[in-house]
C-alpha cells in the first residue's frame, strides 16, 4: 500500500492538504490577532490616514468590533480566494490526473493557502484575490486596465506596501493579457501611464502624509470607544506603527537583519522543494511562440522579484515576505500560459519517484509563518 502510494500519491495528497490547513486553522485561531485586529479598528475619523481603508468599512457596518470578526472576515477572504484560485486553475488547466500534480504543488504549497491561513487576518491575500480577478476577467478593453489601476488603489489604501507587494503582478498581468496581446496602441500606454503615477501618487501620499494627526494617546483613546471589549489593552500594543516613519522602519530592519537572516537557508530549501514546478514554469516560458514575450516576461519575474527585495530591506517579516513572492510567480505562471504558445509544454509528470516525494514533503509542511521560517 506503501509503495502503491509513493508511486503515484497525488490523489493522496489533496485529503492530505485539507488537513493540514485545518490544522493550522484551529492553531490560528487560539492566537491573539494582534496587528489584523488593530485594523479593523483604524478609519478615517481624523483624516485621511495610511492603513485604514478596511477599518473604515468595518465601520460602516458595526460601531464596536468583536475580535472573532477578525477571524470571520478573513475566513470569508480566504474561502473566496480559495473558490477563485479553484476556477483559474480549472480556467488554465483544467482538472485532470495530468495537471494534479501542479494543482498540488501551487495549490498545497506552504507558500500559498497554508500560509495565508497562518497569516489570517493580515492584508497580503487581498492581493492575491484581485491578482487573480484579473486573471480570470476578459482583458480585451481599456476597461480591463481600468479595474486593475481601481484595485492597484484599493490595495494601497489598504496597506501602502502592496505598492511592491502585488503591484508589480497585478502590472505584469495586465502588460501580460492586455499589451502583449491587443497591441500597444499609443492611447492605451497613456491611459496605462497615468493609471500607475496615480497609484505611484496615491502610496507616497500615505507613506509621508498618512501619518496620524493626533497624540498616540488619543489615537488609542478613539480606538477603545471601538473594541466590543476595551479592557483589551494588549490588542492595542501596535499602534504605534501608525506613528513610525520610514526610516525607523528601515532601522528596526536592519538591526533584526543578522538574526532574520538565519532563515534564509530555510527559505532556499522550500523553494527548491518546488523545482518541479519551476522546471515547468520555464518550460512554459521557453515554448512562447515569442521571442519578445519570453524576454518581457523574464524581465517582469525580475522586476516583481527586485521589488519584493527592496521590502526586505524594509521590513522584517521575511516568511511573509518570501510566501507572497512565491504566490506570485504562480499566478505570473498561469498569465504566462494564456500566451500564444509554439508547442504544448508537457505537465508535471505523475508517476516520477523524485517528483512524488518532492510533492509529498511540500503538502506536509504545514506553513512558512510570518517573520522567521515556522
Amino acid at each position: 500500500m506503501t509503495a502503491r502510494i509513493l508511486q503515484n500519491p497525488w490523489r493522496f495528497l489533496l485529503p492530505i492538504n485539507a488537513a493540514v490547513i485545518a490544522g493550522v486553522f484551529v492553531h490560528k485561531i487560539q492566537l491573539p490577532p494582534y496587528v489584523p485586529y488593530i485594523h479593523l479598528l483604524v478609519d478615517y475619523h481624523f483624516g485621511f490616514i495610511k492603513r485604514a481603508l478596511i477599518g473604515a468599512i468595518v465601520a460602516l457596518f458595526t460601531d464596536t468590533v468583536p475580535v472573532w470578526l477578525v477571524f470571520a472576515l478573513g475566513g470569508m477572504t480566504w474561502l473566496t480566494t480559495l473558490g477563485l484560485y479553484a476556477r483559474l486553475f480549472q480556467k488554465t488547466f483544467g482538472f485532470t490526473a495530468k495537471t494534479l500534480p501542479l494543482f498540488v504543488f501551487i495549490a498545497g504549497s506552504p507558500f500559498f493557502f497554508k500560509n495565508f491561513m497562518h497569516t489570517l487576518g493580515h492584508f497580503d491575500i487581498y492581493g492575491c484575490a484581485f491578482a487573480i480577478v484579473l486573471l480570470l476577467m476578459p482583458a480585451g478593453s481599456l476597461l480591463f486596465v481600468a479595474i486593475a489601476a481601481l484595485f492597484s488603489i484599493i490595495l494601497v489604501l489598504i496597506h501602502h506596501i502592496h505598492l511592491l507587494m502585488y503591484v508589480p503582478t497585478i502590472i505584469t498581468i495586465v502588460v501580460i493579457r492586455h499589451y502583449l496581446v491587443y497591441g500597444l496602441k499609443r492611447g492605451n500606454l497613456a491611459f496605462g501611464a497615468v493609471a500607475f503615477v496615480l497609484v505611484s501618487s496615491l502610496f507616497f501620499a500615505a507613506q509621508f502624509l498618512g501619518t496620524m494627526p493626533i497624540p498616540e494617546a488619543d489615537f488609542v483613546a478613539y480606538l477603545k470607544t471601538r473594541m466590543a471589549d476595551p479592557s483589551r489593552n494588549d490588542l492595542l500594543q501596535f499602534a504605534y506603527i501608525w506613528y513610525q516613519p520610514l526610516a525607523k522602519e528601515v532601522t528596526d530592519t536592519w538591526a533584526r537583519l543578522p538574526h532574520n537572516s538565519l532563515g534564509i537557508p530555510v527559505f532556499a530549501l522550500l523553494i527548491w522543494l518546488h523545482t518541479p514546478l519551476w522546471r515547468y514554469f520555464a518550460k512554459l516560458i521557453a515554448a512562447l511562440a515569442s521571442e519578445t514575450h519570453r524576454r518581457l516576461v523574464i524581465a517582469a519575474l525580475v522586476g516583481v522579484s527586485l521589488a519584493y527585495l527592496v521590502m526586505f530591506a524594509m521590513v522584517f517579516d521575511y516568511s511573509r515576505w518570501i510566501s507572497n513572492w512565491a504566490v506570485c510567480m504562480f499566478l505570473i505562471l498561469h498569465a504566462v500560459k494564456m500566451l500564444p504558445a509554439r508547442q504544448e509544454t508537457a505537465p508535471i509528470p505523475e508517476e516520477d519517484q523524485g517528483t512524488n516525494v518532492f510533492g509529498l514533503i511540500v503538502t506536509l509542511i504545514p506553513r512558512v509563518g510570518i517573520v522567521r521560517p515556522f
